[in-house]
């Protein structure tokens, strides 16, 4: 038989999945790895979702998504962050931001082209450059700098063939902000370059020590940069798969025709859901969100109390705490938390060379299960 693409052959499977493969199959496993709410989707959510069900809106939608659905959006990017699109032209429902990022990557790119990834970065952002036919190009943070973008490094990253640099903030795994001096030094230096910018703000709700800043709204950053949002992780709505792109209408245009072509439109109920919880849900997130933050300080504050050196995250809900003084690379560390503690977490290697030394802890999580897991993580580590 003749190969298969040796693209996606060389990528392996995420690191993340090992770890629960083998929490599947064990008892009383408490699970601080996966990155989605432990809440319900709101109510009214849901029963927007069953009514639209029930009154039959199982048909596609235009390509680009309910023209509702992206005026709230822009309305919302409007009104929060001073970030103005035009619902028409500038904007596009997805599927998830997974497919957002995928679009963008695929205009973007051209074979070969390069694309800087900060990282500790989500699992997902290199492939994803690599599936578009772009070479991600990985440069470090550091947990002393509380995970900021060092500037002066990603600029020495940039050569001839560099065409784009992709952020999360807040970040998963770390639950860094960028803060708003750095964005604007990274435009300056997109500006400098030519670069266009990614930005993946799915957790952009999720701050809890100041507001978040939307890249697109930075001065000098609108005309090159693709922002990137969704319900999955304030709305709690990761299953329905329905996010959102805003983008200047040329680079926009270009992610509706590969949408055409590949996922024709989100799921018309889910979009219909969306619409409710931008109307009407905004009190059912800020429970969540001070719930989240509730179990930030308790988690943070556990984690060091049980020896563990944790910066504290200012946004999404993930903990990044050093596994250094424990004297075990982070994969072996996971691996035997898990089978002698069954506290299932993910090595920060899976997550970039900068991630080694870490473990990622999501604390979407009951808080009484985040305590007995702080309590075995202690049990583990007296024992080292």
């Amino acid at each position: 038989m003749k190969p298969l693409n040796t693209t996606i052959s060389a990528i392996p499977p995420s690191g993340i999945r090992r770890f629960f493969d083998i929490a599947a199959e064990m008892d009383d496993v408490i699970s601080l790895g996966v990155g989605e709410p432990d809440f319900v989707t709101p109510w009214r959510i849901r029963e927007a979702g069953i009514y639209a069900l029930e009154r039959g809106y199982t048909t596609y939608t235009g390509n680009a998504g309910l023209p509702k659905l992206r005026e709230l959006v822009c309305a919302d990017l409007a009104s929060r962050y001073d970030a103005h699109y035009d619902p028409a032209t500038e904007c596009l429902v997805t599927t998830g931001v997974s497919e957002g990022l995928d679009l963008a990557f695929r205009v973007l790119l051209n074979p070969g082209e390069e694309v800087i990834v900060p990282e500790p970065c989500y699992v997902a952002y290199q492939p994803c450059v690599a599936f578009a036919g772009g070479v991600p190009v990985g440069v470090p943070t550091r947990a002393e700098d509380g995970f900021a973008i060092d500037i002066a490094t990603v600029e020495a990253a940039v050569t001839p063939r560099t065409k784009a640099i992709l952020i999360g903030s807040p970040a998963n795994p770390t639950g860094a902000v960028q803060p708003p001096e750095v964005l604007r030094e990274l435009v300056a230096l997109a500006e400098r370059h030519d670069l266009y910018l990614l930005s993946d703000e799915i957790y952009d709700r999720l701050t809890y020590t100041g507001a978040h800043t939307c890249l697109g709204a930075v001065p000098g950053a609108r005309e090159r940069t693709v922002v990137l949002g969704g319900f999955s992780k304030a709305q709690a709505m990761t299953g329905w798969r329905v996010g959102w792109l805003a983008a200047p209408a040329p680079i926009a245009e270009l992610c509706l025709r590969v949408h055409q072509y590949t996922m024709l439109c989100a799921p018309h109920i889910s979009q219909i859901a969306a619409v409710e919880a931008l109307t009407s849900a905004e009190g059912d997130v800020a429970e969540m969100v001070a719930d989240y933050d509730r179990r930030r300080r308790v988690f943070v504050k556990g984690l060091r109390e049980a020896g563990l050196d944790c910066p504290e995250p200012a946004g999404a809900f993930y903990a990044f705490p050093s596994i250094r003084a424990s004297g075990l690379d982070s994969e072996t560390f996971a691996e035997r938390l898990l089978r002698e503690e069954s506290v299932a977490v993910v090595p920060g290697s899976v997550f970039g060379p900068s991630g080694e030394g870490h473990i990622r802890c999501s604390y979407a999580t009951a808080l009484p299960q985040l305590e007995q897991a702080v309590e075995r993580i202690g049990n583990f580590l007296r024992r080292l």
